[in-house]
């Protein structure tokens, strides 16, 4: 009956880390109190985690893991201030940060898009299989990277790799800490942090956070305005069950914004010359994205090590763009052949996620093996309202860097362009079979249904695809310290985007195998992880070009291989370090490259040194490097260029002091090199990265 009850409340939850889900402890005197455990990582210096549940949803350590997981944990993110994604994830092995424009990123592993993320273990995929916006990472207390397809969890996901968002979690007693920075190009933020009991004992209690950052851009006239909130209040509702249920709002509003980005090519095929601060933005451009989340999780404790969870979260985006578009290529002599397109945008979005499942052990021919059972249902619907100005005007090019591109007037009745509802369910399960005392055998799949319908400029885009999807997975410990793996998933993922013809790619398909070792030490607070991969990929969409007013894309067949080294944790005593190398390659059918705007080359290291005799003090480093890459384009009078970005690493430098127990200051100096470089090739325009930056910090803590 219990676990009757704890499924039919599925529409309450957010997926979690081991460290939200309860355990009994007896206190003095006999009596049970709620106990929170396992993976936060809040207030802890370490750079790695206990455990982890997003490749699997059982409490497993890394280790135990056979999969390639990264974590970037809260003492790393305030040590080299990540403020946001797109900062953090670029400090993660094997993972791509490319900038299409301004305010829209994509990200890769592995070779492939990077096109859903996870908040607390629910899946919410990217409208457009870019994300939209920032994302403020004050709220969150880690995040989990599992790289190659995880497909038994994440049927809203890709064969890329998963990011999970886990959220910061009420604590027993009064913690608060908040912090004010200043930096380059007046950029100015505000954060606290406070939780709080609501009771004397503490089975009731409270956390709020609150951010605001402004701050202009080394690009001319950009500008960029974000606040944010998070509040979630939870309840111990008996000895062996908690409920939570929360509320997150982000405003991110730019002016001066790109969409799109520099043409790069003059019409003979040679590169344009650019300051690293040019735009052909005018102030007037904006991107307007509001996202409200809305959220609730009970775990409930069935006995016998058995844990049920029910999840459900709501969340609503709406975007409010004014933009300007710029294409073509110019004579190099008169300057001619760029035209506009000018256009405004609302965009709102709506997604709930439903999910329930059950984790426990059994016993079998003496053994005891694990089991995972669960159930997801989401829905999204998304509309695109459009107006343009007169578009396909000629432009010139010193004119846009000036700034000087006239806001249109914009048509107030704006035209349904877009009209799109998908839905997805999934029925997933997994056994994990101890076979002797060093070997585990993980057999499971899912069986996933998704629909879409509606239109997209006029033309249907609608599909209704069944699919299951098997997972292997094994380890195999060889001493106390080290232990080998493999794994096997295959892929099969939907897609949203649209050909020349505007008909809907067919989904994606194929597999991602993967060996490896993996290796724990000091308790579990170093590890590291050697890695061979290959990733079949059939199908995914490329980019194709741009005609009215939407991008269209063309299905590619790759396969990428390689090696992925993963570091985590505490060194020595006060020397903390995550980082990782990866080296691939990506080819098409005909065994030639593909993909060529992602690295084959990528390396991250991240170190922070505390010295044992003075722990006041903390310097660290970060070092970011990427190879080649280049991308193949031909210009409007068909001439044929390469547009190529050498490799590059950027360096970050910390200091911090901590004047108090309470009290602690900190500078981070960014790119101290100066390195110029382009953000993204993915297609035949870009714009240059930030140059040498510093940020000052001066934090408190209650």
């Amino acid at each position: 009956m219990n676990l009757i009850l704890a499924l039919l409340a599925s529409a309450a939850a957010t997926g979690s880390t081991v460290a939200d889900e309860p355990q009994r402890a007896n206190a003095a005197g006999g009596n049970d109190e709620i106990v929170v455990t396992g993976a936060q990582t809040a207030g802890s210096d370490d750079y790695t985690i206990d455990g982890q549940t997003t490749a699997t949803r059982l409490p497993l350590t890394l280790r135990e893991t056979p999969q390639s997981v990264s974590v970037v944990t809260r003492a790393q993110i305030q040590d080299f201030q990540l403020n946001d994604v797109n900062a953090l994830l670029a400090t993660v092995p094997g993972v791509t940060v490319q900038f299409s424009d301004t305010d829209r990123v994509y990200y890769s592993a592995r070779g492939f898009d990077i096109q859903t993320f996870q908040i607390d273990g629910i899946g919410v995929p990217f409208a457009f299989g870019i994300q939209t916006g920032s994302i403020d990472t004050a709220i969150y207390d880690h995040i989990e990277v599992l790289r190659g397809a995880p497909g038994l969890l994440s049927s809203t996901g890709n064969p890329a790799a998963v990011v999970n968002f886990i959220r910061k979690r009420p604590t027993r007693d009064l913690q608060a800490s908040a912090s004010a920075q200043y930096g380059s190009y007046d950029a100015l933020r505000m954060e606290g942090d406070v939780s709080v009991p609501l009771t004397s004992d503490g089975h009731i209690r409270a956390r709020a956070v609150g951010v605001y950052s402004d701050a202009d851009s080394y690009l001319a006239r950009n500008h960029l305005r974000r606040w944010t909130g998070y509040g979630i209040v939870e309840a111990d509702l008996g000895p062996d069950t908690v409920i939570s249920a929360g509320y997150g709002h982000q405003d991110h509003k730019s002016r001066g914004a790109l969409w799109g980005a520099l043409p790069l090519l003059y019409s003979d095929g040679s590169r344009i010359a650019y300051r690293r601060s040019d735009s052909t933005a005018p102030e007037w451009s904006s991107w307007g994205v509001v996202d409200r989340q809305i959220f609730g999780d009970l775990t409930h404790q069935l006995g016998h090590g058995w844990v049920a969870r029910l999840s459900a979260i709501r969340r609503a985006t709406d975007e409010d763009n004014q933009l300007f578009y710029v294409y073509g290529n110019p004579d190099r002599t008169t300057g001619q052949g760029l035209l506009d397109y000018p256009g405004a945008f609302r965009a709102p979005t709506r997604n709930l996620t439903l999910e329930g499942y059950v984790t426990g052990p059994v016993t079998l021919f003496g053994r005891q093996h694990d089991v995972m059972l669960g159930l997801n249902r989401s829905a999204q619907g998304y509309r695109q309202y459009s107006s343009y100005g007169a578009i396909n005007q000629p432009v010139s090019l010193p004119d846009l860097l000036a700034g000087r591109a006239v806001r249109p007037d914009f048509a107030r009745d704006y035209d349904l362009s877009l009209d799109r509802h998908t839905r997805r369910e999934t029925a997933y399960g997994l056994v994990r079979l101890s076979l002797a005392d060093p070997l585990k055998l993980m057999l499971g799949g899912n069986l996933t249904h998704a629909t879409s319908a509606g239109t997209s400029y006029g033309t249907a885009v609608n599909f209704d695809n069944t699919r299951f999807l098997p997972f292997v997975g094994a380890t195999l410990d060889v001493t106390p310290h080290l232990s080998l793996y493999a794994s096997y998933a295959t892929i099969f993922n939907p897609q949203t985007e649209v050909d020349r013809l505007n008909r809907v790619l067919s989904p994606i398909r194929g597999d991602n195998l993967e060996a490896g070792v993996k290796g724990a030490w000091f308790g579990g607070r170093l590890n590291a992880s050697a890695a061979l991969f290959q990733t079949r990929q059939d199908n995914s969409a490329a980019y194709a070009g741009f005609a009215d007013g939407r991008s269209f894309y063309e299905g590619q067949d790759a396969r990428s291989q390689g090696v992925e080294l993963d570091l985590g944790g505490q060194l020595a005593p006060g020397l903390q370090v995550t980082g990782g190398y990866t080296l691939m390659r990506v080819d098409g059918e005909d065994g030639q490259p593909v993909r060529t705007f992602v690295p084959r080359n990528t390396g991250r290291l991240n170190l922070s040194y505390s010295p044992p005799a003075f722990d006041r003090v903390k310097l660290g480093a970060a070092l970011q490097y990427q190879s080649r890459i280049y991308y193949d384009a031909t210009t409007a009078t068909g001439v044929a260029a390469r547009i190529t970005q050498g490799g590059y690493a950027l360096l970050d430098l910390l200091a911090s002091y901590r004047l108090t127990e309470r009290v602690a200051v900190s500078a981070n100096l960014r790119n101290v090199t100066n390195s110029r470089y382009l953000t993204g090739l993915t297609y035949d325009q870009a714009f240059y990265g930030a140059p040498r930056t510093v940020l000052a910090t001066v934090s408190v803590r209650y």
